[in-house]
């Protein structure tokens, strides 16, 4: 079993102050998280997935309000459609697929039940709502790691969002945050390097003074390690192809154009929620 220190370089590529934690299983199976999107033919047991998802919802929630749901899709024709909605083949041949959702119909019809009048349709109420189905989402994934599986969240359930929610009944209150797929892993990959601690972890106050510095030497060590190819450089025709192309010229030429999900606040306020 790898040591503390060795996982803690594999994450992040830099040498550190020797640490003497003790790693345990659960520690050992998050510091060395990778998305796993092939799996082998092989089901996923149902007892297995049964306590996967109890796990899930045994995850925080706002003020005990469990606003979230989780679709488990079982039928091929309905996983194919997913795959082609979310543009991502390996949804359809996964053993197991989810979906996660915000909801806050279930607060609504709550308070219709017990005849009080539901006050907190709000922008809060919204992102408690999502806060709550991703909290679950990394509950499933810490999970089923630990066991053996391998998992892939799937943001591309939101880019055809009407779609997917008609194909997924969801009613009005319920909107899908991300996919996952699981399943035992039929590839082998390496561990990304994250962010340096140095550039996310700050200390009583929010302080980037090293930031370009910071950038550029983790552009460094990540190329060193996983070059993107050439054919992965993004949006050429406008920017053209660069010598060096770094994860930070990756992210720039990613978020310099639209990612065609401008729709979502239209979907969201025709779907009953209030974001004021």
């Amino acid at each position: 079993m790898a040591t503390v220190n060795e996982l803690l370089h594999r994450r992040f590529g830099v040498a550190d102050d020797p640490n003497d934690v003790a790693l345990n299983e659960t520690l050992t199976s998050i510091l060395s998280h990778r998305s796993i999107r092939k799996y082998r033919d092989e089901a996923v047991p149902d007892d297995l997935l049964r306590v996967l998802l109890a796990c899930a919802q045994s995850a925080p929630a706002k003020s005990d309000l469990q606003q979230y749901s989780i679709v488990h899709l079982t039928d091929a024709a309905a996983k194919a459609k997913l795959a082609e909605f979310a543009d991502t083949r390996a949804i359809a041949a996964a053993p197991v697929v989810l979906v996660f959702c915000g909801d806050i119909r279930r607060a609504q019809r709550i308070s219709q039940l017990r005849a009080k009048p539901y006050a907190q349709n709000t922008l809060d109420s919204f992102m408690n709502a999502a806060v709550d189905a991703g909290l679950a989402l990394q509950a499933f994934i810490v999970a089923a790691e630990s066991a053996g599986l391998g998992c892939c969240a799937i943001s591309q359930v939101r880019t055809r969002i009407e779609e997917v929610s008609t194909l997924l009944g969801l009613p009005d209150g319920v909107f899908p945050l991300a996919g996952l797929t699981a399943g035992w892993p039929d590839e082998t990959r390496e561990t990304s390097l994250r962010l340096p601690p140095s550039i996310v972890v700050h200390t009583n106050t929010y302080d980037d003074a090293n930031f370009a510095a910071e950038i550029d030497d983790y552009d460094a060590r990540r190329h060193a390690a996983f070059p993107i190819p050439l054919r992965g450089q993004l949006h050429n025709d406008i920017y053209g192809v660069a010598a060096f192309y770094g994860w930070s010229d990756h992210v720039a030429r990613r978020l310099s154009q639209p990612e065609g999900r401008e729709t979502l606040r239209a979907f969201l306020e025709n779907r009953g929620f209030a974001l004021s």
